[in-house]
């Protein structure tokens, strides 16, 4: 059985590598793609190291693009706003569902369900229209507050909270915290893993978002990176030596974010409030 077992997890192992090889085949091809000159990527030949290796890509789009910086900072400012506000109203409300009584809980959260079942492609209409009311088109308030919060992780902090111990929320209440501040003292801190899966997920979400830029901004100032990266692209000629260099860069932000919640991020997996 032991012999059994051990060839399992040899060819687990195995599998587990291949699929991580093929995963990051493409990234590395990036990666090098970004010190080629145009005219070898477009060659054609499939050779991952650069014959003619060149820094030019990058100080084309750091000194010769004066918006490239300015993409960078929106898509900054614009990624935190919508992650911070989605960490704190995604919580309140799955804690409210989850701990509250109150009337309608049920008929919010059945609400919720079904918001999970309608594509973002749908809203993006409404969504539109709503903003131009508003006279938000094409600034910072229309690209984060249509994305403060999340039915999905809602739905994810709701299932959390239902699975966190009541006997630290009853103590808490004897010492006499209101339901605002148990939430705010005693379970956001040890919620630290599902907090962190979702600041993860909502900031890569908004970091790569490029369906409601295109739609509600056309002010080249105000672009985002995704959509900054798509002039690069025109109807004859792509430059993909500016667009991989720029791919990069754009990666970095996301990585940064995964290697600082890592720990927490993989804790979040069992969803649990308790400590082992």
């Amino acid at each position: 059985m032991k012999r059994d077992f051990s060839i399992w997890k040899i060819l687990l192992y195995v599998l587990l590598t291949l699929y991580a090889v093929i995963t990051i085949i493409p990234f590395l091809w990036a990666l090098s793609a970004s010190f080629k000159p145009l005219s070898e990527i477009v060659s054609g030949s499939p050779n991952f190291l650069p014959k003619n290796f060149t820094l030019d890509n990058y100080r084309q789009i750091f000194l010769q693009e004066p918006l490239f910086f300015r993409w960078l900072f929106n898509s900054i400012v614009i990624a935190i706003s919508v992650t911070i506000l989605n960490l704190l109203c995604n919580s309140m409300a799955g804690y409210a569902l989850a701990r509250l009584r109150f009337r309608g809980r049920r008929f919010w959260f059945f609400l919720i369900l079904a918001i999970l079942a309608v594509p973002a492609q749908v809203t993006l209409i409404p969504t539109f229209l709503i903003l131009k009311a508003l006279g938000w088109l094409n600034s910072y308030q229309g690209m984060i507050i249509p994305s403060m919060v999340n039915a999905t992780f809602i739905f994810m902090m709701r299932q959390f909270f239902v699975n966190f111990p009541k006997e630290l929320e009853e103590a808490a209440a004897l010492d006499g915290l209101t339901p605002f501040g148990i939430f705010w003292r005693i379970v956001l801190p040890l919620a630290k893993p599902a907090i962190a899966a979702q600041a993860v997920f909502v900031f890569m979400g908004s970091w790569n978002n490029f369906l409601l830029p295109v739609v509600i901004l056309f002010d080249p100032e105000m672009f985002t990176l995704p959509l900054g990266l798509n002039t690069f692209k025109g109807q004859y000629i792509s430059y993909w030596n500016y667009i991989m260099a720029a791919s990069m860069v754009f990666t970095l932000p996301a990585l940064s974010i995964y290697a600082f919640f890592n720990r927490y991020f993989i804790q979040s997996v069992t969803f649990t409030g308790g400590k082992g």
